[in-house]
């Protein structure tokens, strides 16, 4: 079937009544669509690929961040004659774009998140370097005021508070305080880090702050103590200066030749061994080789040891009379007069060449700057040991019975192997008998001598008790050890109570029966 054309008759002016329409203004009109012709080469080509992507781009973010563009740079208004002044035109040109590219990755990138990423870092041209600079300007680097530190925190004015109506903000606001408080940290010692609490806007509250001054005044104080101590104080294998004058002086005068170095170290003393010299024609020759015995100044290792002087009657009254820091020199003189004593008896033991405050000089145990070994690292054989058990044994009874001395102290550890015989050394806390615990000591002694002997195959060694009694020719009846100590104990309480009331000293212990023993006037 063949279309049939239909033409419209345009009526006449007369015939209608109604408004006369245009043909394209008719609202009952099918609106004319024009359709662009494009070919494959147009679709498929870059440009178009990139208008698209500009316009997505444009879409999805509407608000486009302003590019502070520069002058339109012609010939008139620069000169471009130098090929330097154009390339660095044209480098600022581009890095201007790539900030201006930076600054939309940067948007895009954060969105409306509340933690944001910058880019800041990466750019190439940044404000102050962009901005128009003259030369009356100043540099940031001749003022006060630094760009790169964060200002602290305002004052509050007079009236206590900032602000109207709702606004308002007062001195103890939280957040107010917390900003002081760290800016306040600036104040503490200069030893003492704090940080950099005001760029990192940190708010320390009352408390933590309060904790932390108190701290810091703790650390204050305790570094000037430390540093008191070094000055003023021994320390391992060292020495103050005092101590360190009082060894030149000894060089100097020609005691002593040469201090070659440290041999031994202890709790209560550092031992350093040196080439002795002269004292003079008239005095006593000096040893080939010493042994300084420096005792430390420190108070740690004294503070459970007061016991050995205060209640030694040969320094009783001496006692309460000093400052903690002599009792150190008496401590030194202790040892000089006991070493006295037990090289009078004929006891092997260093001998005392001079005492200077807590400098003590002696002969030196050993040979060729090597001190001799102690009883526990030397490996003796049968024969050897059993000559040192019965040295050791006639030894402590001479200390006992002619020097009126305890060891206290008396240990494999205190014994030296020297010249095939036994030296007692460390005779510094040593006390006589008549002490208040000297019996408690001499059984300790007695027990320790004891036990090591035993241990290294010593079928004739006596036990405890036994050497106790052989020693000190006391005799108790007691089956055990509890008992036997609470007779020690009896008999020091009784020798105490009677030294305090009427002033006097046991001078021999009763061994044929269990009597109370014979006391004389001093």
């Amino acid at each position: 079937m063949e279309p049939v054309g239909v033409t419209a008759v345009a009526p006449s002016a007369e015939a209608s009544q109604g408004p006369v329409w245009p043909q394209s203004k008719c609202p009952w009109g099918a609106p004319k669509t024009t359709t662009i012709s494009c070919s494959l080469s147009d679709v498929m080509s870059e440009q178009l690929a990139k208008e698209l992507q500009l316009e997505e781009e444009n879409a999805a973010f509407p608000e486009e961040v302003p590019v502070v563009e520069g002058p339109f740079i012609t010939g008139e208004n620069s000169d471009t004659s130098s090929d330097l002044m154009l390339a660095q035109m044209l480098q600022m040109e581009f890095d201007r774009e790539y900030d201006a590219q930076l600054r939309r990755e940067e948007k895009k990138f954060n969105g409306d998140s509340k933690v944001s990423i910058s880019f800041e870092n990466y750019r190439k041209v940044h404000p102050f370097e962009d901005s128009e600079s003259s030369e009356d300007e100043v540099d940031w680097q001749d003022t006060q005021h630094d760009p790169y530190r964060a200002d602290k925190p305002t004052t509050t004015p007079k009236k206590g508070f900032i602000g109207k109506g709702k606004d308002i903000t007062t001195k103890h606001d939280e957040v107010v305080c917390g900003r002081k408080n760290t800016a306040r940290m600036e104040n503490f010692a200069p030893g003492f880090q704090v940080g950099d609490g005001i760029g990192m806007d940190l708010k320390l509250s009352n408390h933590v702050f309060n904790a932390l001054k108190q701290h810091a005044y703790s650390e204050e104080r305790r570094s000037a103590r430390l540093h008191e101590k070094k000055e003023h104080s021994t320390a391992e294998k060292a020495v103050d200066p005092k101590t360190r004058l009082l060894l030149y002086k000894m060089v100097n005068s020609g005691m002593l030749e040469t201090i070659t170095g440290c041999i031994s170290t202890g709790k209560e003393s550092v031992v350093f061994h040196a080439n002795g010299g002269s004292l003079g024609d008239d005095a006593v020759p000096v040893p080939s080789e010493c042994a300084i015995k420096v005792f430390k100044t420190t108070l740690n290792e004294f503070k459970n040891r007061d016991k050995y002087i205060k209640d030694d009657y040969r320094f009783k009254d001496r006692f309460s009379k000093l400052n903690p820091r002599k009792i150190i020199r008496m401590w030194a003189e202790k040892e000089m007069h006991n070493l006295t004593r037990m090289r009078k008896a004929g006891i092997p033991c260093p001998q005392v060449v001079t005492l200077k405050k807590h400098v003590l000089v002696m002969s030196f145990i050993g040979q060729d700057q090597v001190p001799a070994p102690k009883l526990k690292e030397v490996k003796l054989n049968s024969e050897d040991m059993k000559k040192a058990y019965y040295q050791v044994l006639h030894m402590m009874q001479q200390l006992y019975k002619e020097c009126s001395l305890v060891h206290a102290d008396l240990s494999e550890y205190n014994m030296l192997w020297h010249g095939g015989q036994v030296w007692l050394i460390d005779v510094s806390q040593s006390v006589e008998p008549t002490h208040p615990h000297g019996l408690e000591f001499l059984f300790r002694d007695c027990r320790n001598v004891s036990q090591f002997f035993q241990k290294n195959g010593i079928s004739e060694a006596l036990s405890d008790r036994e050497l106790f009694s052989a020693v000190s020719g006391l005799n108790f009846t007691a089956d055990n050890e509890a008992d036997f100590l609470a007779e020690i104990e009896a008999l020091e309480k009784i020798n105490e109570d009677h030294v305090q009331n009427h002033g006097k000293k046991v001078s021999s212990f009763s061994n044929d029966d269990e009597s109370p023993p014979i006391f004389c006037n001093k």
